[in-house]
C-alpha cells in the first residue's frame, strides 16, 4: 500500500525541465505529429474498407495493393494513421505471440502451433525487409530479447518457460538461458539470477514505423482519410454491401475490415468484446558514456522481466532508457485514456523499476510519460477472420504482443479478401472466436481483483519466495489466461 500522495511519489522522480506527460507519445515528440489528411468527403464505394489506421489496418492495406494494384482501398481513421497503439508501443518487433499455445493447438494441432510459432519467427524478418525494400527508417536493429529473473520464484518461472517452448518449436537456437559471462555481457540487470536470450526480436521507434507505413500505402494508391470516426460496422444484407457508417459519410465495400484494437469498444455493438487494456511508459534523457559501460546494452537487445506486472525496456537509438509497464490497468465502461496522459503514481512505480534493474541510471532525468491501449479478448488469444458471406473482417486482440503480429494479420487478411487458401489463411488463430466480457461492474471488479493479486504476488516473491505465489495463481484462474 503507498502511504504517500500521488504527487510526493512522483516528486521523488528525477525529472527533466522538458518533462513531458500525455498528449503524445516520446516517439512523436521526436518525429514530429504528421500533419492531418482530409477527413471523408462524404458517402463512397470502394473494394476494401479499413477501420483504424493503425499496424494492422496500414499492413493489410499494404499487401492487398501490392498483390493487387487495381482494387480500391480506404483506411478510416478517427485521429491520425498511427495513433494508437501503433505509436505509443514498446518498440519490441518480437516473435512473442499472445494467447495459450495450447488453446490455439486444440483447434488445428499442436504442429499448426508450432507453424504458427515459425511464421512469428519470419514476420520479424518480413518487416525488417519491408522497410529496408521501402525506405522506412525507424532506428530498426535486430538484436534480440533478453528476459531476466531478479528473485527465485522469476527463476522458476522463466526456466519452466524455456522448457515448455521447447515443446512448441523453439529450438536451442531459438531460446536458450544464457551463463553468466554472456548474461553480463549483454545487459547487466542488477540482481539477476538468471536470464534468456532469444535472436528474434529487432527494437524499432514505433512512430517511424507507422508514419513510413503510412506514406508508402498511400503512394501505392489507397485513400486514407482522417480525422472520420467510424460508429458502426454493419455486415452485407442481400445485395447491400457491408457498410462502414461515419460522421462523414458512409462507406460501402466488398469487405469492412475492422482494425480498431483498443479502441474496439467504441463501436456500436463492440463494448464487451474486446476489453481495452492500459500500458504506459516513461523515457529517461540521454544516458551518458560511463553509465553505458557499467549497464552494457551494446546489442540494443530489448528487455523483458519475469514479473506478473510485468516491464518491457529498450535502449533508443539515442541512448536513453525506455521503459513500460501495466498502469491503470483498465477503465469503468471501456474507456479509453485521456489522450496519453499517465498517472504520477505509475511514473513513480515505472521510475522505481528502472532504479532496481539499473542502479547506474538511478538519477537519469525522466523525460517524457505517455500511456495506451491494446486489445485483450477474453481468452487472451489473438485473432484474425474475414467472412465473405458477411463482408467483415477483422485482425487484433494482441494483448501487447502486437508489432510483428499486425504485419501476419495483415498478409493473413490479403489471403482470405482475395479467397486464397495458403499456409497463412490455414494457422490456427484464423477464424477463432471467444465469448464477450462480462458487462459491468463485474468487468471492472474483475480486472481491478487481478491485478491487485498480481502486485501482491511480486510484492511477495519479491521477498525471495522460492515458487511463484499462490495470489498469481489465483490471478490467473480468474483472468481466464
Amino acid at each position: 500500500m503507498h502511504l504517500l500522495p500521488a504527487a510526493a511519489r512522483l516528486s521523488r522522480v528525477p525529472r527533466s525541465p522538458h518533462f513531458a506527460n500525455g498528449g503524445v507519445s516520446f516517439w512523436y515528440r521526436q518525429t514530429g505529429l504528421p500533419e492531418r489528411r482530409a477527413p471523408l468527403p462524404g458517402s463512397a464505394d470502394y473494394d476494401v474498407c479499413i477501420v483504424g489506421g493503425g499496424y494492422t489496418g496500414l499492413w493489410t492495406a499494404y499487401y492487398l495493393k501490392r498483390d493487387q494494384p487495381d482494387l480500391r482501398i480506404c483506411i478510416l481513421e478517427r485521429e491520425f494513421a498511427g495513433f494508437g497503439a501503433s505509436g505509443r508501443n514498446g518498440g519490441w518487433l518480437s516473435a512473442e505471440f499472445a494467447g495459450s499455445r495450447r488453446r490455439h493447438a486444440a483447434a488445428r494441432g499442436r504442429q499448426a502451433m508450432i507453424d504458427l510459432q515459425r511464421a512469428m519467427f519470419a514476420g520479424v524478418d518480413e518487416v525488417i525487409a519491408t522497410a529496408r525494400h521501402e525506405g522506412i527508417d525507424a532506428d530498426i536493429t535486430k538484436g534480440g530479447l533478453v528476459h531476466a529473473a531478479t528473485n527465485p520464484a522469476q527463476r522458476e518461472r522463466l526456466l519452466a518457460e524455456v522448457a515448455e517452448l521447447r515443446h512448441w518449436g523453439y529450438g536451442p537456437a531459438d531460446l536458450y538461458v544464457m551463463d553468466p559471462d554472456e548474461r553480463d555481457q549483454r545487459i547487466r540487470v542488477a540482481g539477476a539470477l538468471a536470464a534468456t536470450y532469444s535472436p528474434h526480436c529487432a527494437r524499432i521507434q514505433p512512430a517511424k514505423l507507422a508514419l513510413g507505413l503510412a506514406r508508402t500505402v498511400e503512394a501505392l494508391g489507397v485513400h486514407i482519410y482522417e480525422d472520420t470516426t467510424v460508429t458502426e460496422i454493419r455486415p452485407r444484407t442481400g445485395t447491400a454491401p457491408a457498410t462502414a457508417a461515419t460522421d462523414r459519410g458512409r462507406v460501402r465495400a466488398q469487405f469492412v475490415l475492422r482494425a480498431t484494437e483498443g479502441f474496439t469498444a467504441s463501436l456500436a455493438g463492440q463494448r464487451r468484446q474486446w476489453l481495452p487494456m492500459n500500458s504506459s511508459m516513461i523515457v529517461t534523457e540521454p544516458l551518458d558514456a560511463k553509465a553505458w559501460d557499467r549497464i552494457g546494452w551494446q546489442g540494443r537487445e530489448l528487455l523483458g522481466d519475469e514479473a506478473h506486472a510485468y516491464i518491457y525496456a529498450q535502449r533508443t537509438a539515442d541512448d536513453r532508457i525506455a521503459i513500460g509497464g501495466r498502469g491503470v490497468p483498465y477503465r469503468f465502461g471501456s474507456a479509453t485514456d485521456v489522450r496519453g496522459a499517465t498517472q504520477p503514481q505509475t511514473i513513480a512505480a515505472l521510475w522505481r523499476v528502472l532504479s532496481r534493474l539499473f542502479p547506474d541510471a538511478a538519477e537519469a532525468p525522466v523525460a517524457h510519460a505517455w500511456c495506451g491501449v491494446l486489445g485483450v479478448p477474453r481468452d487472451w488469444c489473438s485473432t484474425v477472420d474475414a467472412d465473405a458471406r458477411t463482408g467483415l473482417g477483422w485482425a487484433g486482440g494482441y494483448v501487447g504482443s502486437g508489432v510483428t503480429t499486425t504485419n501476419l494479420a495483415g498478409r493473413t487478411l490479403r489471403d482470405l479478401v482475395l479467397g486464397r487458401d495458403t499456409e497463412l489463411t490455414r494457422l490456427p488463430w484464423v477464424g477463432r472466436t471467444v465469448r464477450p466480457w462480462e458487462p459491468e461492474p463485474l468487468r471492472w471488479a474483475g480486472v481491478q481483483l487481478i491485478y491487485r493479486l498480481f502486485r501482491t504476488a511480486d510484492r511477495r516473491e519479491a521477498e525471495q519466495a522460492a515458487t511463484t505465489s499462490g495470489y498469481a495463481r489465483l490471478a490467473e484462474l480468474i483472468s481466464g489466461r
